[in-house]
């Protein structure tokens, strides 16, 4: 019987080995841990939102067994009435983390807790909600990487989320380049702003506490834009203000609700922007906030931002788990530095 050639048989071992480094990757786990994290930036705040916030951290399956390796890191702001924990229920990060792996692309994804009393708090900063870009960007920043195995730099961080997290992606990612380099918004809510009916106004302002925060989803949606982008600290028990007061328009407080809005903010945050690495927007084709993304997606176009815009088959939330696994995780694999040198 004559003998294998040692280049032949040499390659055939190396693709037994390929094989099953493959098979081990596809078996491999990540792993799940909830942290609380304490936020000084959400201190203080009025409505008395805890500034202990829940988080989800989901490592990578190689994290254990490479300990000399670091990771770069995903932050996923989940939508509003909704917590970290109901995102998590849905999307199933962990699998989604661990199929991403598989590829031979690993990351840390961290999940915070962002509900508030009237639901959530818009990743805004605001006396009366507390300052959860603070928390995002600053505290909960800072603690992953003082606790994780993390490439602590802007080039290895990237933001997404989802509704109201898309929201918080596009604001946050704007006010804090020095942070984040890659972003990507699904479904964003609240791009712009269309400002508050006077009628609808004397109906919420009638509501009690007990009524406003059982209320529906407008109601609540209503009262947490207030909190956000009008406080009013002297004015309890909600201490915020309507954009109409005695059945007519309020310009003034109209304008604050105006200045959070991201389309209003893209010309001034041009520059912070055009320092990001990639941008990604995608929307469902039957989803009725469509208008405000694709004002978006006009305005960066004006203004040189380079980005992607994805309309596809779908509505506000029911692609967001096959999205999430086909087209952020790759999306942050992409454009993220996996490497601490580079």
């Amino acid at each position: 019987m004559r003998s294998m050639p040692f280049t032949r048989w040499l390659k055939l071992a190396l693709a037994f080995l390929g094989l099953a480094l493959v098979a081990e990757r596809a078996g491999a786990q990540a792993v799940v841990e909830t942290i609380t994290v304490h936020s000084p930036s959400v201190e203080g705040n009025l409505e008395g939102n805890s500034a202990d916030r829940e988080v989800i951290v989901i490592l990578p399956p190689s994290y254990a067994s490479e300990p000399e390796r670091r990771y770069p890191v995903v932050y996923f702001l989940h939508g509003f009435t909704a917590t970290a924990a109901k995102y998590d229920e849905r999307v199933k990060f962990s699998e989604a983390l661990a199929a991403e792996a598989a590829k031979g692309n690993e990351l840390i994804l961290v999940v915070p807790d962002s509900y508030t009393k009237h639901g959530g708090a818009m990743y805004s900063n605001s006396p009366t909600t507390g300052n959860f870009e603070g928390f995002i960007a600053r505290d909960l920043v800072a603690y992953i990487d003082g606790h994780y195995r993390t490439i602590a730099k802007r080039e290895a961080r990237g933001l997404a989320g989802h509704s109201m997290g898309g929201y918080g992606t596009l604001k946050i990612g704007m006010k804090y380049p020095e942070v984040f380099s890659s972003l990507y918004a699904m479904s964003s809510c609240c791009l712009s702003t269309t400002g508050v009916e006077p009628e609808r106004v004397k109906e919420l302002e009638a509501l009690t506490m007990e009524q406003a925060v059982n209320g529906d989803f407008g109601t609540r949606a209503m009262f947490a834009s207030a909190s956000a982008w009008s406080p009013a600290p002297d004015k309890p028990p909600f201490y915020l203000e309507w954009p109409a007061k005695d059945g007519e328009v309020d310009p003034r407080v109209l304008a604050q609700w105006h200045a959070n809005s991201p389309n209003a903010m893209v010309p001034q945050y041009t520059d912070a922007l055009k320092s990001m690495t990639a941008i990604a927007l995608d929307i469902g084709d039957k989803d009725g906030l469509l208008p405000g993304n694709r004002e978006m997606d006009r305005l960066l176009e004006r203004f040189g931002i380079a980005h992607s815009f994805t309309v596809y088959d779908g509505d506000h939330g029911n692609r967001v788990p096959q999205r999430f696994r086909e087209f952020v995780l790759p999306f942050f694999a992409q454009h993220l530095a996996t490497d601490a040198a580079k």
